[in-house]
């Protein structure tokens, strides 16, 4: 079968690999209907995360809306034909951890994630014709055949986090809010945000095709490219800084920003997946300002996969006008490129095998 395979930094090629196949009674056989790439996998594809990776045999994708092709013995909650979507990483349903909601720490997949190398399994990605799901019963969900494919891939990843994002910030009535990082997650939570009724809402990117479509929601713009843009921030807030901030990028300038930008008693959900190894935390100035700081990129989104169905379901959310490109499964490499060179505004891409 067809299937993406890291060969190094960008170098992502559509090649053939055996055929998936069931090996465990708790396993489901899924046809993949449609994929896509999440923002984390670019860390891949950039280098980033080079040593996790088994060169020529590690596969890559955690996204899926598919169907079900067969059932192991103990499945119980699927059927050949279901539609289903599942959470990025694999969990069990059944350990202390997943039954805690800690689903990402699971102790019994050992915080496996699908296509994310070896320290996470080196388990199948969704970047292909078809892939097996471990524990299904544990992590996969039915999707309605009325969500749209883009809808239901963000099942995955995208939107529970961006509902993640929203329950740590907490964001009240009347306060002042900023997203920085304006990607698909970002654009997300900041729909999920503007419900909440803020006084203010700030998108911060330095991509003005990304900021621009945020305007349309009704969030107000501050291109990082542009001299003095941190000035008129902090003088948009009073001179205080953001009640809320919800960080979607992952670096650690992205990470300093939210810090400088906050006021004293503010809160930052980090939910951007963070691969440097170090950051030059300063404690005294979080605890002199009593800043509540949640860093959560490694999100336990399968007690959320519900939620986010239901605010597809009754038309609060459309995940699907995020997408801006579409590309066969044979042409995974140039879809990785468009997506990392953001080329002709990509926002986000849908993959079909």
């Amino acid at each position: 079968m067809k299937a993406a395979v890291y060969f190094g930094p960008q170098d992502i090629r559509c090649t053939h690999i055996p055929d998936s196949i069931l090996q465990a009674d708790h396993e489901v056989l899924v046809k993949v209907n449609a994929t896509s790439i999440c923002g984390s996998d670019l860390h891949l594809y950039r280098g980033a995360l080079d040593g996790i990776m088994e060169k020529g045999k590690s596969q890559t994708g955690h996204e899926l809306i598919g169907e079900v092709l067969d059932i192991g013995k103990a499945v119980g909650r699927f059927k050949k034909g279901d539609r289903i979507s599942m959470g990025y990483s694999v969990s069990c349903g059944d350990c202390y951890m997943c039954q805690v909601g800690q689903t990402a720490h699971c102790e019994t997949t050992h915080k496996s994630v699908y296509g994310f190398g070896l320290p996470f399994g080196n388990i199948n990605g969704t970047h292909a014709e078809t892939l097996v799901l471990p524990y299904a019963d544990g992590h996969a969900i039915k999707v309605p055949r009325e969500i749209s494919d883009s809808a239901a891939i963000t099942l995955s990843c995208n939107l529970p986090a961006a509902l993640i994002a929203n329950e740590l910030a907490n964001i009240k009535a009347g306060e002042t809010v900023a997203i920085i990082g304006c990607g698909p997650t970002g654009l997300m939570a900041m729909d999920i945000a503007l419900q909440r009724g803020p006084g203010r809402l700030f998108a911060i990117d330095a991509l003005p095709q990304r900021l621009a479509v945020a305007q349309k929601k009704g969030a107000e713009a501050l291109n990082t490219a542009q001299e003095g843009w941190k000035e008129h921030a902090l003088q948009a807030t009073g001179g205080r800084g953001f009640d809320k901030i919800i960080e979607m990028v992952g670096l650690p300038e992205t990470l300093q920003m939210s810090l400088d930008l906050i006021r004293p008693g503010g809160t930052i959900a980090a939910l951007g997946v963070f691969c440097a190894d170090t950051f030059n935390l300063n404690l005294a100035d979080v605890f002199l300002r009593d800043i509540t700081l949640h860093m959560n990129g490694f999100a336990n989104v399968q007690p959320y996969l519900w939620e986010a169905l239901r605010l597809m379901e009754r038309g609060v959310i459309h995940p699907e006008e995020y997408f801006s490109h579409s590309f066969a499964l044979e042409n995974i490499d140039q879809a990785f490129a468009t997506f990392f060179n953001k080329t002709d505004g990509a926002l986000k891409v849908l993959i079909k095998p």
